[in-house]
C-alpha cells in the first residue's frame, strides 16, 4: 500500500515540476523585468530569509531538475490506455484535505495514537507551506501538547516575542494603547512569531517521520459518497485538461481515496467545505460567517532597525477615513527580516475601497515608512481571515467527515490568532478518529469530537472575545474597540453579557455605486508602495494557462447588470491580485475579464461580491502562489 502511494506521489511531482518548469520559462520569455515568478519554498532551504534566487540561479535549479521530470514524466506515459480513462482507487483509514496546522496536527495526534493507521494528506499546493500565509505572532498551546520538544528543531522558536505594541493611528501621528487596559490574555508573553509556512514544512516532516503520507500537488477535487450519504473519501482533481475541457498529451485523470473518515482541513472558505456546510446544513444554527482579507509583505530591512522579537499592530488610520477598519501588523522576524500586513474587515459598505490600496496607504504612516525605508521588499501575499468567532463556528461532524481549523472557523480575532486553536482542533478530531477506529466504526458521525470541541479550551477562549468583531463592525473602530474591551473585561471578570451579537454575511453590506464617492488613491512610488500586478510577481504565482478557469462565473448578465452597473465593479478593486478587470469600450456592452494566472488564492472574491456570482475553485494541482517562508 504504502509503496503505491510513493510511486503515485512521485509521478504526480514529476507532472507537477514539468508544467511549473514551463510555466516559468514562459513567463520569464514575455516579462524579464519581473522576479522568477515559479520559485517554491524548498529552493530557499538553507538560505537566510528572503533570499530570492537570481534569474540565473533559478536557471541553474531548472535545469538540475530537467532528468528527474523528464523521466517521472515518462513514467507517467508508460502506464498505459487504461491510466487515461479510469481513476485509480486507493483505501486509507483516513483522509486529510491541507497540509496547513490543523491537517498536520490531526496526522500527527492519529499516528501518536495508533502507528498502524494509514494517514493520507493531500495539498492542493505544489509543496507544503506554498499557500500558507499568515503574521504570524503564535501562541505555542497547542504545539506543548502536540509536540512538547518543538523548541529543539523548530524553526518558529528562533524568535521569541520581546516587545508588544498596539498603537492607534492618525493620518500623521499615533498613541499607543497601554497594555494594563487589555485584559491578560491579550499579552503576547511567551508567543513567539516566525513563519507560518516554515512552521507547516516542519510539522509535515515531524508528520511523515510517524508514517503519515504527504501529498503536496493533489488537490481534493470532489467528495464521494457512500449509498447512505456518508461521505466516503475524495477524488482528486484531473490533470492535464485544456481550457476548452479536452485532453492533452500529459493528461492523467484524478485519484479517489476511499477513507473511514475524511478531515477537512482547506482553510477559510474551502471549496469542498462549502460543499459540505450545504448538503449537511451545518450552519444551519449558527450565525453567517465574516471575513477579513489579509494582504502582507516581507521585507528585509537594515540591520541598525531590526529589532528581533518586536510585535506590532495598529489600528484606525487609514481605514478610519473611509468608514470602514481592520489594521496593519509589523513583526519583527529572525534574520534581519520583518513580516508587515494589513487586514481589512470584509463588511466594508463603499465599493470604490481597495484593500490593496489600503494598504499601500498604511505603508506611508511616518511611523511604518520610518522603519522601512532602506530596506527591500522581498515577498508578497494575501489570504482571507475568518472573523465570525464564536458565534460562527457550524456543525462541525457528519457522516464519515469533519471540519477542522479555519475550514471551521477558530480565529481570535482580537488576539490576531488562530494557529494554536486550528491545531488543538485538529487534534480533538484525531482523538475522535482514534477511538472510533479501535470500536469498530466507520463513516459515522464523529459527535465526541464536536462536543469535545465545545467544552475545550478553544471554546473557553473563544466564548471571551466573541462579541469583540460585532461590536466594532457595528459602532466603528473608536466607540467599538472601547465597548468590545469592555466586554471582553466583564468576561474574564465572570460577569459578560449572556447573549452574543449577529452576523451579516460580507457581500450584503456592499453598498450600491451612487451612493459613494470614488476614492483617489496615490501613484506608488515602487520603494514603499507598489502597484498590484509587480506585487503578484513577488508571490511567485503561477497556473498552467490552458486549463479550465478556476473561478466560475455563474451568470455573465448578472455581473454586467448588477456588479458593474448598481455597484461600479468592485470586483476590480477588492482583488489583491488584479485578477478582475471591466474593459468599457464606448458603444460596446461592458466586458467582464478574468486573468484566474494571477489568482493567489486568497477567495475574496467568493467572499465579497455582491450577487454570490464568481464560485472559486481549485485550479490544478500545484497551481498557485508559492510563497517561500510566508
Amino acid at each position: 500500500m504504502r509503496s503505491d502511494l510513493r510511486r503515485l506521489r512521485s509521478d504526480r511531482l514529476g507532472l507537477n515540476l514539468c508544467q511549473q518548469a514551463l510555466g516559468f520559462v514562459d513567463k520569464v520569455l514575455i516579462n524579464t523585468c519581473l522576479t522568477p515568478p515559479v520559485l517554491r519554498g524548498s529552493d530557499f532551504i538553507g538560505k537566510a530569509q528572503g533570499d530570492i534566487p537570481s534569474h540565473n540561479t533559478v536557471a541553474v535549479l531548472l535545469t538540475c531538475r530537467r532528468p528527474a521530470i523528464k523521466s517521472a514524466s515518462d513514467r507517467l506515459h508508460q502506464r498505459g490506455d487504461r491510466r487515461m480513462t479510469e481513476r485509480e482507487t486507493m483505501p486509507v483509514d483516513v483522509v486529510i484535505i491541507g497540509a496547513g496546522p490543523a491537517g498536520l496536527a490531526a496526522a500527527i495526534r492519529i499516528k501518536q495514537l495508533n502507528e498502524e493507521l494509514e494517514v493520507l494528506v493531500l495539498e492542493k499546493g505544489a509543496e507544503v507551506g506554498a499557500h500558507i500565509l499568515s503574521g504570524a505572532t503564535i501562541d505555542p498551546r497547542a504545539l506543548d501538547e502536540l509536540l512538547p520538544d518543538w523548541r529543539e528543531t523548530c524553526p518558529l522558536a528562533q524568535t521569541p516575542v520581546t516587545e508588544n505594541h498596539h498603537w492607534v493611528l492618525s493620518k500623521g501621528g499615533k498613541r499607543e494603547m497601554p497594555h494594563f487596559m487589555m485584559p491578560p490574555f491579550m499579552s503576547n508573553d511567551g508567543n513567539y512569531t516566525g513563519s507560518l509556512g516554515n512552521l507547516t514544512r516542519w510539522l509535515a516532516e515531524q508528520a511523515e517521520e510517524l508514517g503519515v503520507q504527504v501529498f503536496p500537488g493533489f488537490p481534493a477535487a470532489e467528495v464521494l459518497f457512500d449509498e447512505s450519504g456518508a461521505v466516503m473519501g475524495v477524488a482528486t482533481q484531473d490533470m492535464g485538461v485544456a481550457a476548452d475541457g479536452s485532453h492533452k498529451g500529459e493528461y492523467e485523470p484524478g485519484m479517489e481515496f476511499h477513507a473511514k473518515y475524511t478531515l477537512f482541513a482547506e482553510g477559510a472558505r474551502g471549496n469542498l467545505t462549502k460543499q459540505m456546510k450545504a448538503k449537511f446544513a451545518l450552519d444551519a444554527d449558527c450565525e453567517p460567517q465574516v471575513y477579513g482579507l489579509g494582504i502582507k509583505e516581507l521585507w528585509d530591512i537594515p540591520a541598525e532597525k531590526h529589532e528581533p522579537g518586536r510585535v506590532i499592530h495598529t489600528q484606525g488610520w487609514p481605514l478610519s477615513e473611509n468608514d470602514a477598519w481592520g489594521g496593519g501588523f509589523l513583526y519583527h522576524q529572525a534574520d534581519g527580516q520583518v513580516a508587515l500586513g494589513f487586514v481589512t474587515a470584509l463588511d466594508y459598505a463603499n465599493p470604490y475601497l481597495s484593500p490593496f490600496q489600503e494598504f499601500q496607504r498604511w505603508k506611508l504612516h511616518p511611523a511604518i515608512r520610518e522603519i522601512l525605508e532602506g530596506g527591500k521588499r522581498v515577498a508578497y501575499g494575501a489570504r482571507a481571515i475568518n472573523e465570525g468567532g464564536w458565534q460562527s463556528v457550524p456543525k462541525l461532524a457528519f457522516p464519515g467527515g469533519a471540519l477542522i481549523g479555519c475550514a471551521a472557523g477558530f480565529v481570535n480575532v482580537p488576539r490576531i490568532k488562530g494557529t494554536h486553536t486550528a491545531m488543538k482542533s485538529g487534534m480533538l478530531a484525531a482523538d475522535a478518529i482514534a477511538a472510533a477506529v479501535a470500536a469498530g466504526r466507520e463513516k459515522d458521525e464523529l459527535s465526541e469530537y464536536d462536543s469535545e470541541l465545545r467544552s475545550s479550551w478553544i471554546a473557553d477562549e473563544l466564548k471571551l472575545v466573541r462579541n469583540a468583531q460585532p461590536l466594532v463592525a457595528k459602532f466603528g473602530g473608536d466607540l467599538g474597540t472601547m465597548f468590545a474591551g469592555i466586554d471582553m473585561w466583564m468576561r474574564t471578570l465572570k460577569i459578560g453579557l449572556p447573549f452574543s451579537m449577529g452576523h451579516h454575511p460580507d457581500y450584503e453590506e456592499t453598498g450600491r455605486a451612487d451612493l459613494y464617492s470614488p476614492i483617489k488613491y496615490p501613484s506608488p512610488d515602487g520603494k514603499i508602495t507598489f502597484d498590484r500586478l509587480t506585487s503578484v510577481s513577488f508571490s511567485f504565482t503561477n497556473h498552467a494557462e490552458d486549463q479550465p478557469c478556476h473561478l466560475q462565473l455563474k451568470d455573465p448578465e448578472l455581473q454586467v447588470e448588477s456588479e458593474f452597473e448598481v455597484f461600479a465593479g468592485p470586483s476590480a478593486r477588492y482583488c489583491p491580485a488584479g485578477v478582475y478587470e471591466w474593459l468599457v469600450e464606448e458603444g460596446e456592452e461592458p466586458k467582464f475579464v478574468i486573468n484566474s494566472q494571477n489568482c493567489v488564492h486568497c477567495k475574496t472574491c467568493d467572499i465579497k461580491d455582491p450577487n454570490q456570482n464568481i464560485n472559486w475553485t481549485t485550479p490544478e494541482g500545484g497551481g498557485g502562489p508559492n510563497y517561500p517562508n510566508m
